[in-house]
């Protein structure tokens, strides 16, 4: 039975927490204002991800990703939903010196934006930190598997597990963000055999993205998912081909103003011929 969307109700941790097992958890990311009113009524969580670096600004990694450019971007999703649960990403660089650290910035950023929760990325040490911050009243979101902000490390984007060594690992900081109190975890860039032993051992409801499709909920980077880029990775399924839309529109439009066609009698003010002037 799907679950019914009603206005001005916003999704909440516990709801998210009771879908594990249950129906299927839709999230997606976005970064701006007129995206999230668009995805709002049909998500259950809106991700204002670190990766708002690749997508909108062109860097090569989300290492780069200030924490002013997450405040930024997650005010103007607040701004636009109503309805889906809002998670901020902590950036680069802002959490992982410890839990007063982490505090520090995960408040700033609920404070900041109004968002319901943050996301961390379940580097060493990064779980007493999550059990700090739930303890004081942060909703957190852990991330195992492929995490993007260790890319300098992995030598890029690379899938997880492979190795007995690696696989373990991984189970490990799914273990341990579960037990320290995320209320979801995000599982990136396993084999489905892996995310789902994951999703069967932690209590937390699990959402995949380049995982397994038994995760308790899925995850795409919004601009892969509607075609915005030449290339997506093996995962996203394109629902749209809006790169070749937009490049026709602005093709015509291109056109229709180097011919003198645009703007047309119907596009101009005119002027009113005030009585007695």
């Amino acid at each position: 039975m799907m679950s019914k969307h009603v206005r001005g109700t916003r999704v909440t941790v516990p709801d998210i927490r009771a879908r594990k097992s249950g129906e299927k958890i839709v999230c997606l990311t976005a970064y701006t204002k007129p995206m999230a009113e668009l995805l709002d009524p049909h998500c259950d969580i809106l991700l204002v991800g670190d990766s708002v670096g690749m997508v909108l600004h062109g860097l090569p990694s989300p290492v780069g990703v200030t924490l002013d450019m997450m405040l930024l971007h997650g005010q103007a999703v607040m701004r636009g939903s109503q309805h889906a649960l809002v998670v901020v990403d902590l950036p680069f660089g802002s959490y992982e010196r410890g839990p007063d650290q982490a505090f520090k910035t995960a408040s700033k950023v609920m404070r900041k934006t109004g968002c319901q929760a943050v996301k961390v990325e379940a580097a060493e040490g990064v779980a007493e930190s999550i059990s700090f911050l739930v303890s004081r009243g942060i909703p957190v979101m852990g991330h195992v598997g492929l995490r993007p902000q260790a890319t300098n490390i992995d030598g890029g984007f690379k899938a997880k597990g492979r190795t007995a060594d690696e696989r373990e690992r991984v189970l490990a900081e799914a273990r341990a963000v579960d037990a320290a109190g995320a209320f979801a975890i995000l599982v990136e860039g396993v084999a489905p055999d892996l995310a789902d032993e994951i999703t069967a051992t932690v209590k937390a409801p699990t959402i995949g993205i380049g995982a397994s499709k038994d995760c308790d909920g899925q995850v795409l980077v919004t601009d892969d998912m509607l075609g915005l880029f030449d290339w997506t990775p093996k995962f996203v399924r394109r629902y749209a081909d809006l790169r070749a839309l937009i490049d026709r529109a602005a093709s015509q439009y291109s056109e229709d103003v180097r011919t003198g066609r645009f703007p047309a009698e119907a596009e101009i003010y005119k002027l009113r011929t005030v009585r007695g002037s």
